[in-house]
């Protein structure tokens, strides 16, 4: 029953993302969007801006708009912004194709190609976050700076809770939610929800490690964003933080290349309502 509660508390948090995101009139116009044939299927995307391309990953049920929509126009006022719509989300198809993080790094690269784009900065949320770590491991040529937002390389990296809460989920705690409602307005085949929840839910019940020693060998530098009650196990976080060369005392030495901010008061779906800061980080870490 707790985790009930707690999962529809988490909803409710959505529910007031999504319609401040939806109301806030700042929202800009697409310069482009199209699907890129990758690994046997169409991966949605939308091009925003110019610049330096910085490429965008979503959480887990949502779309591009249900999770950047309020930080695309400050992204792209400066920069061009890809955002991708991950298998089963969005405008991308459903497919039985296995849903593997390797799988989902490399139509990222796919995508990338059908731009023509050599190398970008990265920026992926919780679901997303950790698709961009698979993809720092796979393409590191291709990476420039990478942004992980309230994400995890690996199962233990989050609390037990958190991990127990993705043991209970079933699809019918989607009814009536935001991503049901993001869904229905833009999916090619409204019928293929409950297929892509139970799939995504197998995914998120499924263990995962990427591997301290791969995480240590990310070159680019790293800017890893979290709320401080988001479900991290922040002892974990820290650790991520060393192997990527942080948590040094910079008056006795060089500056580590990556960062790392616990914003106060937020959680996992919260912070991604504080616009404005993320942006900051974002423009400043991305300079």
């Amino acid at each position: 029953m707790q985790t009930l509660h707690v999962f529809k508390s988490i909803l409710l948090i959505t529910i007031i993302m999504f319609t401040a995101s939806q109301s806030d009139g700042q929202h800009v116009k697409a310069i482009e969007s199209g699907y890129a044939p990758v690994n046997g299927i169409k991966v949605y995307y939308e091009v925003y801006g110019e610049g330096k391309p910085v490429i965008l990953l979503h959480g887990a049920y949502m779309t591009i708009d249900l999770n950047w929509g309020r930080l695309i126009p400050e992204l792209s006022k400066s920069r061009k912004v890809i955002a991708v719509e991950l298998q089963g989300h969005g405008h991308t198809e459903f497919s039985d194709r296995a849903l593997s993080l390797a799988t989902l790094a490399s139509d990222v690269a796919g995508v990338m190609d059908h731009l023509k784009i050599d190398s970008a900065d990265i920026a992926g949320y919780s679901f997303g976050g950790k698709v961009a770590y698979q993809f720092a491991i796979q393409n590191p040529k291709r990476l420039r700076k990478l942004v992980i937002i309230s994400a995890s390389y690996k199962t233990s990296g989050w609390l037990p809770e958190v991990t127990n809460g993705f043991k209970n989920m079933k699809p019918e705690f989607f009814a009536n939610t935001p991503m049901k409602t993001a869904y229905d307005a833009v999916a090619p085949d409204k019928t293929k929800w409950i297929p892509f929840l139970e799939q995504m839910i197998a995914s998120a019940r499924t263990p995962f490690d990427l591997g301290d020693d791969n995480i240590s060998k990310i070159t680019a530098p790293v800017l890893i964003i979290a709320g401080d009650n988001d479900g991290l196990d922040k002892i974990e976080l820290v650790k991520t933080f060393q192997l990527l060369g942080g948590a040094v005392t910079t008056d006795l030495g060089a500056t580590p290349k990556s960062q790392l901010a616990i914003m106060p008061g937020q959680g996992h779906v919260s912070l991604m309502n504080e616009t404005a800061i993320i942006s900051a980080y974002l423009n400043n870490f991305l300079q």
